[in-house]
């Protein structure tokens, strides 16, 4: 069964996703899930940022096993092609056949922005006093994009969104498409919770423009070399990780600011009440995205599309 993006589209939803996710953090921290360091290749194509990679990302868990095969290249907004492309292949792990091969664009841009949407719920009632009611972006791309959607779902009071982009028409673009507001960085990062979104390899998001008890939502510029928070923001800041290897081998953000990953997000899930999650200084949640995350959605999916379920 091969199942397009439209297909995809049709079937997932956040509603079904946010919850999948967060248990498959849970699963991961739980270490019930088998999922190796994802293979990186470079694509040679150029000698600047242009430059793509190639990435297998394999994973086992529960009922069935899957791997992604993704790529990303940064130049391709200069083609009008998605920067992120992949494909998805589900199989059964009690015989090892083939259930389904989708495009994985979409997914990977929904499982992101639900990663994220977890974490806020898990990290926002033990940060905050009371609930956020600001939302700053730095990036105007798919992921700022899938982001207000995803976190509206969980953050249903939310109504101040302010977006500052390196491009301008384009963040007066997705402003004017979400009920947002186009802003410079500065006044996007002094919101309440800020998303930084973006390619860049170096940091876009500057220690002293926060406030002291932000919380950081750091999705972009993965790789060990790029990073978009700067020192400041970093050392500042209480570091949870959505994988805590995934995190301390890939992140530019950790690797090159010296900070120390203090918890798992899927600890923190598991055991809230345990979680020593600061109310007065900076929290940052780095993700670099993980396999278990595309294997959720993709089950999920499947399971839509075919109104089964795979049994043992």
């Amino acid at each position: 069964m091969y199942l397009s993006e439209q297909e995809v589209r049709a079937v997932l939803t956040y509603e079904a996703l946010i919850p999948a996710i967060r248990q498959a953090l849970i699963d991961y921290s739980a270490g019930r899930v088998n999922q190796p360091p994802r293979t990186i290749l470079r694509a040679g194509n150029a000698a600047d940022h242009r430059n793509g990679w190639f990435a297998v990302m394999p994973a086992v868990a529960g009922d069935v096993m899957g791997v992604k095969t993704v790529t990303f290249y940064a130049g391709n907004d200069e083609f009008s092609l998605p920067t992120h492309m992949a494909m998805i292949e589900l199989l059964r792990r009690a015989t090892g056949e083939p259930l389904a091969l989708m495009d994985g664009r979409l997914i990977t841009e929904m499982r992101t922005a639900a990663v994220s949407a977890v974490a806020f719920s898990a990290l926002a009632p033990l940060h905050f006093k009371s609930t956020p009611s600001s939302f700053g972006i730095l990036g105007s791309g798919v992921q700022a994009n899938a982001h207000i959607e995803a976190l509206r779902t969980v953050w249903p009071g939310l109504k101040d969104v302010r977006i500052a982009s390196r491009n301008r028409a384009n963040a007066d673009k997705l402003a004017a498409e979400t009920g947002s507001r186009a802003v410079k960085a500065e006044e996007a990062a002094d919101a309440d919770v800020v998303l930084t979104a973006t390619s860049s390899p170096t940091p876009v998001l500057l220690g002293k423009w926060l406030s002291a008890r932000t919380l950081v939502l750091a999705v972009g510029a993965t790789g060990s070399t790029l990073r978009e928070l700067d020192d400041e923001a970093m050392s500042s800041s209480y570091v949870v990780a959505e994988g805590r290897a995934s995190v301390e081998r890939e992140s530019g953000d950790v690797l090159l600011s010296g900070a120390k990953v203090q918890a798992e997000i899927g600890e923190i899930l598991a055991d809230p009440a345990s979680a020593n999650v600061p109310r007065n200084r900076r929290v940052v949640f780095k993700s670099v995205g993980m396999a278990i995350e595309d294997l959720t959605a993709a089950r999920l999916v499947w399971e839509a599309r075919t109104s089964g379920s795979i049994p043992a």
